[in-house]
Formats: structure tokens, sequence, C-alpha cells
């Protein structure tokens, strides 16, 4: 749990961190459309980030939540880490075509997180 909820902390003030420099330090440099999939992969970061510390706080009532949690961060991994070089890819001194295919395994993996944790609540007995 504790890890978890570490690892919640520190890639939800990454995704502050990583908005804040395309922001600002970025902006200047991407057009509107870079910009705008820079920014998607913030908002994943972020709301994925929040998740994994919802797993945090119940994992010690509800199975299934640390493989949510693995999920999610997988997610943001592949997910967010594709979109931000792929909107850089201009900026960068390396091709990044290969990122493009990565970008709906983050997807899948998201998924997976949302799917586990629903079947970890399906589990629960009633109320």
């Amino acid at each position: 749990m504790k890890n978890t909820l570490v690892l919640a902390f520190v890639l939800g003030g990454l995704s502050v961190a990583i908005g804040a420099f395309g922001a600002h330090g970025l902006k200047p440099h991407l057009d509107a459309y870079q910009l705008s999939i820079f920014e998607k992969g913030v908002q994943y970061q972020f709301y994925h980030s929040l998740a994994i510390g919802i797993c945090a706080a119940l994992m010690g009532k509800i199975e299934g939540m640390r493989c949510a949690s693995l999920f999610f961060a997988l997610g943001i991994l592949f997910f967010s880490g594709s979109l931000y070089l792929l909107a850089c890819r201009n900026l960068l001194p390396f091709g990044v075509g290969w990122a493009g295919p990565i970008t709906p395994i983050g997807g899948l993996f998201f998924i997976a997180g949302w799917a586990q944790g629903a079947y970890a609540a399906f589990r629960l007995p009633k109320d």
C-alpha cells in the first residue's frame, strides 16, 4: 500500500510539473495540435495518478487493487509517455515513429485497470 501511495503522489506531482513545462516551456515550440497531444498526455496521467491513489487506499479492503494500480501505472507509461514523445517529435534528436503504436497499448492498460477495479468490486459481498 505504501509504495503504491507514494507512486500515486509522485506521478500526480509529475503530471503538474510536466503540464507546467508544456504550458510554459514548450508552448513556443509546439503548434496547437502538438500542444493538444501533450496536454492529453498530462490529463490522462493526472486522472490515473488519482486512480492509483484510490487503489492504494482500498488495498487493505478490496483484493485486486494492486493489480489495477499496476495497470494504471503501465497505462501512464505507455499512453502518456508516447504522447509526450509524439508531441515533441520535432524537438527530439531521435525518431519517435515507433511511439505511435504504443499509445493504444497504454489505452488498453487503462481499460484493464478500470476493468480490474470493476471485477474486484463485483466480487465484494453484497451490502
